[in-house]
This record gives C-alpha cells, structure tokens and sequence, in this order.
C-alpha cells in the first residue's frame, strides 16, 4: 500500500467536489471550495476518523467495497478508482512495462498512409515508428535506446514546444505508470528529472491527476517546412502499449511531408 501517495490523491479529489454535486447545501463557510472530511465520510459510510487517517497516511489498507463508496462519493471516473485500487495495493505490481510491440501494431503503423505514428509503453518509451513520424518528429533511430522516450525527447527536441496540455497530458500518463509499476526505477528518474527542468510539468504531477485528454491539438516546428499544425490523438493498442498519432486536414504540408520520409527512417528498432 502506498499511503502517502493514496493519501493526496483523496485530499486533491475531495478538493475538486462541490457540496452541490453530492446532494449537500453549500451553505456556510469553507476554507477550501470541495467537500469537507467528514461529509465524505458520512456518504461513504465510513468513520470520521478512518478517513483523516486515511488523508493523513495513517489509516489501515481500505478495502475494495470502502474504495468503491469513496470513488462515488468522489465521483471517480473509472482510471481514478482503478488508480486509487492500485495505490491501496489491491492489484498486482508489474515490475516493468512492455518492451515488445506486436506484428499486428507494427503492421498497422506502417500501412497509416498520410498519418505520423509510434507505439510507446507505460514508462514512454518510443519503441516502433512510421517513417513519417521520424520525417516529422525527428529521427527516433538517431536516438540512443535508453534516451528514446516521450519525455526526454520532448525536453530535447526544438520542434515540439512543451505546451501546458502537453505537460498536463504526460504528467497524467505517467501519474497513472507510477502506481502500475511502482518499482521501476527508470520510470522515477525520468519522473524526478522532468519535475525539476519543468514547471509546468512539476505543476501538473502536484495534482495527482490520472486521467487525461487522449487529443491535442499541436504545432510542430520543422526545419524545412516551419510550423506544422497537427491533430494529436492516443489510442490503446495490443500489448499493453498505445499508439500516438498525428494527422492533418488533406492538403497540408504533412501530406507533402509524407512524400518524403525515407522508409529506412522508421525502421523498426526494440
């Protein structure tokens, strides 16, 4: 059970629940505008006292059926509440994400046509590629393996600026890895790293989010073409891993970029 960690996501999801929301009067003054301790407790049926405890570390592992009154009460959608199970340690711990990328995802990335793609893991590790993602993003190849990462190249790389939906969206992702794989010591570092380079980065972690827009819209700046408007969009595939994908409206410069991409640029790398 992860105490700490379990205990700030109660406290930050209790913080974004108007009275209103649950059914209670808003009526006098609060210090904070969410609900206060004891009226999640009343609504979820258990003592006062277990949930301070619980927000200050301190409680016993709460059960799956005391999680799931929380999760109502707190309006969990289902990524939070399967979070908030794993944090309490109900759920098996793997050590590692996937290295391993499927021949079905492989085939799928290489016959998307005018749409830039990669498959990634948990941790964010890019780990198969289209070539016009590398024509548009960079060369992945280029990238030593243990560098090829959304978040390091994105710290890197001039082409993609750090937006703040951007920071929110990767912040969320990795927030939701850390309690899957929560021995992993790469995925830490990488967490760590990016909270002191970032303070946008650093802000978002702070609120413990898990859930996460699955589209953005971004502009990438290539050095031939210059800026780049592109529809982000992430999707589960096969293999525990998920595919990020950028298309453009027919007619734009990503289709006359996908006329360049050299196929050996995206040649598929573990």
């Amino acid at each position: 059970m992860r105490r700490r960690e379990l205990a700030e996501f109660l406290r930050h999801r209790r913080a974004a629940v108007l009275p209103g929301e649950v059914g209670l009067p808003a009526s006098g003054r609060r210090r904070t505008p969410g609900l206060r301790r004891e009226e999640v407790a009343w609504l979820a049926g258990v003592s006062v006292n277990y949930y301070e405890r619980l927000e200050q570390a301190r409680a016993p592992r709460p059960s799956p059926r005391v999680l799931d009154a929380l999760g109502d009460v707190l309006r969990l959608a289902a990524e939070e509440r399967e979070h908030a199970h794993r944090l309490a340690g109900h759920a098996p711990a793997p050590t590692a994400p996937p290295a391993a990328v499927p021949d079905g995802v492989r085939r799928l990335l290489d016959r998307l046509g005018p749409v830039a793609g990669y498959a990634i893991n948990a941790r964010g590790d890019v780990l198969a590629w289209n070539p016009l993602a590398a024509a548009l993003l960079g060369d992945f190849a280029a990238v030593p393996t243990a560098e090829r990462d959304v978040l390091g190249i994105a710290m890197r790389s001039d082409r993609c600026g750090a937006s703040r939906g951007f920071a929110e969206q990767l912040a969320a992702q990795l927030r939701e890895a850390t309690a899957r794989y929560p021995d992993d010591p790469v995925l830490r570092r990488r967490v760590e790293l990016a909270a002191r380079r970032d303070p946008a980065f650093a802000a978002a972690w702070s609120r413990h989010d898990v859930r996460y827009r699955t589209g953005l819209r971004k502009r990438v700046q290539h050095p031939d073409l210059g800026p780049v408007e592109v529809d982000c969009e992430i999707l589960d595939a096969p293999g525990g891993l998920k595919l990020v994908l950028h298309s453009a409206a027919p007619g734009s410069s990503l289709d006359a970029l996908a006329g360049t991409g050299s196929p050996d640029r995206g040649e598929w790398r573990p």
